[in-house]
């Protein structure tokens, strides 16, 4: 059953390709070719899993839940990288294909390209279309799969607490929810694209730029990203869709569906989503005021106002001379912010408001039971308890993710990477941000090969939420 899936999906995503061919024949570029040579090979491929079993049919398994969600990540990333791989501009070796299309898929957003500006249209075209595409799987893997598996505290989404999927029925089967879900993703893309035409942006890169936006995955078809265009109303757009493609999807669709807007205030996840970053822009512009050279408040706010949503929702957006040319600690500031990320059920990266939101009630419940020893205290969203199981989930996945990051952090170091570099890398990519430091301040490009390879499992462990991933690499899962 797992191998029939696995041939579906590739076949559907050979079709990913077909748009770019058509951007290489409006712009008589010279990628024509790459495009439907890993169309063949990737439809081959996907006929070769397919065919042998295409009759065989049987309910999924949860089991099989988690084999086909990594399977489909890491089938769908190595089939991506072809077009990379087989492109004459950029001249992209094996490791460096799969790096890009590792960091596209997951929407990180992290590059080892140089010179986006003379890359043909179509593989532009493609680098942004891959994201989007990343970002609608997250949508399903936030919302419908993650909470089924009962991954790390997702299962929330489908308890009894106060909350879009939680008090309200949303639809009753994967393929209902994605089909209204995907809807609203591409009714967002669409509104971003058309808002980013009418400030100025090419019709190209205007529909380029809202597949990375409402994706939240940074990926920009210049090497200067947002400071190519020198546009205040362009930087404002982003920040627009950027916040609302990091809420929870369920939010938008209850909100389109009542044509109220209170079920993103009555939300707690959203409330403390809100609170986070206005508290940190707030920051961020009297820091960036002081300690950078702007003439005047403004100057600094915009900056401030851009780079905190960028980062802090897990974007990976620049202006001006990118993340590397910010003052002092503020770049270590955001990749803290990016820790916690976008909402859970977003397209968004990092642990999730939501888990972090769990992690500080059951910090202050803990502080009060230490003052009241005798009383039962318990973790409430809204006027509903949460059960300790979901606590419990929500404190196993953060240990497991600090241990990851330890664990990673230790092998990039291993591998001859300063400290400032490793560190920076593993936050980025862990959390799906895509900026670095040090050595990968710019781009990935000059990272060593084990390194490139690390930083790619690091990718899929964050997008996958860590568990997927740990649990297909236990003996136990298999012997079952």
């Amino acid at each position: 059953m797992v191998q029939r899936v696995l041939g579906l999906f590739l076949i559907l995503f050979s079709t990913v390709l077909i748009p770019p061919v058509i951007i290489s024949w409006l712009y008589h570029d010279d990628a024509m070719s790459v495009f439907l040579v890993a169309f063949s090979l990737i439809v081959g491929l996907g006929l070769l899993f397919w065919l042998p079993r295409h009759k065989y049919r049987r309910d999924l398994r949860r089991k099989d839940g988690f084999i086909i969600v990594v399977m489909f990540w890491v089938v769908l990333s190595l089939s991506g990288s072809l077009p990379f791989f087989l492109a004459e501009n950029p001249n992209l070796s094996f490791t460096d294909a799969v790096f890009e299309s590792v960091s596209e898929l997951t929407t990180t957003g992290a590059t080892v390209i140089n010179g986006l500006d003379g890359l043909p249209k179509s593989l532009l075209f493609y680098r942004q279309e891959l994201q989007w595409l990343g970002g609608m799987g997250l949508i399903v893997l936030g919302v419908a799969i993650l909470p089924m598996l009962g991954i790390g505290g997702m299962q929330l989404y489908r308890a009894e607490i106060p909350g879009p999927m939680k008090t309200d029925k949303f639809t009753p089967r994967i393929a209902e929810t994605a089909k209204t879900l995907w809807l609203i993703y591409i009714g967002l893309t669409i509104t971003c694209a058309t808002a980013y035409w009418f400030a100025g942006m090419s019709l190209f890169d205007a529909v380029a730029h809202s597949f990375s936006t409402i994706a939240i995955g940074g990926s920009s078809t210049h090497d200067d990203s947002f400071g190519y265009f020198n546009s205040p109303l362009i930087e404002a757009i982003a920040v627009f869709f950027i916040f609302l493609a990091g809420m929870n999807f369920s939010l938008h669709f209850f909100t389109l569906r009542n044509h109220a807007i209170k079920h993103y205030w009555k939300d707690e996840e959203c409330r403390a989503y809100l609170f986070i970053l206005v508290l940190v822009t707030l920051f961020s512009s009297i820091y960036l005021w002081i300690y950078q050279d702007f003439s005047d408040p403004y100057s600094a706010l915009r900056n401030g106002l851009f780079y905190t949503i960028s980062i802090g929702t897990t974007a990976g957006f620049s202006t001006g001379d990118g993340y590397g040319s910010l003052p002092g600690f503020f770049p270590v500031l955001l990749l803290m912010v990016a820790y916690i990320g976008a909402c859970g059920g977003s397209t968004g990266g990092g642990m999730k408001v939501i888990r972090a939101l769990l992690l500080y009630k059951q910090g202050t419940r803990e502080i009060k039971r230490l003052i009241y020893q005798s009383a039962t205290i318990s973790i409430k969203m809204g006027d509903k308890s949460i059960p300790d199981q979901i606590i419990e989930g929500v404190s196993g996945f953060m240990a497991i993710y600090m241990v990851c990051f330890i664990l990673l952090y230790l092998t990039l170091l291993a591998t001859g990477l300063d400290m400032i570099t490793a560190f920076s890398a593993v936050t980025s990519c862990l959390n799906n941000v895509g900026v670095g430091l040090g050595e990968a301040t710019n781009n990935y490009e000059n990272i060593n090969i084990i390194s490139k390879w690390t930083l790619c499992f690091a990718m899929l462990l964050g997008r996958l939420e860590i568990f997927p991933i740990i649990v297909l690499m236990t003996p136990i899962f298999w012997k079952q």
